[in-house]
């Protein structure tokens, strides 16, 4: 089992910048990789970003790209999320979720992640 909590989101003005945290506990030595998804009132969840948990491979939403910055520090077993120039179409609920499993299933997709936090509201207003 992996536990994982999310932290840091909030209400910003856009333009401004937030750093999202997502702290793992339990077998976290058997994560491959963990991700940001987002969920928009009345959209499905999309994906965001994801690293490996060890490498340097990541890899982000067009949308994101170029604002985003993910970034995770083994050592505390938490990974970040850095968001800049916050727009208004930010807004969602950010969850961070663990892959403890080898799949073929993409890891953009919520089905490749088996560990899902309870997410943190972020509000940009304009």
């Amino acid at each position: 089992q992996v536990q994982l909590v999310e932290s840091g989101g909030g209400l910003v003005q856009a333009g401004e910048s937030l750093r999202l945290s997502c702290a793992a506990s339990g077998r976290t030595f058997s994560m491959y990789a963990m991700a940001w998804f987002r969920q928009a009132p009345g959209k499905e969840r999309e994906f965001v970003a994801a690293v490996a948990w060890t490498g340097d491979s990541t890899d982000y939403a067009s949308s994101v790209k170029g604002r985003f910055t993910i970034s995770r520090d083994n050592a505390k077993n938490t990974m970040y999320l850095q968001i800049n120039s916050l727009k208004p179409e930010d807004t969602a609920v950010y969850s961070c979720a663990a892959r403890t499993r080898l799949t073929t299933i993409g890891h953009t997709s919520t089905q490749g992640y088996d560990y899902w936090g309870q997410g943190t509201q972020v509000t940009v207003s304009s």
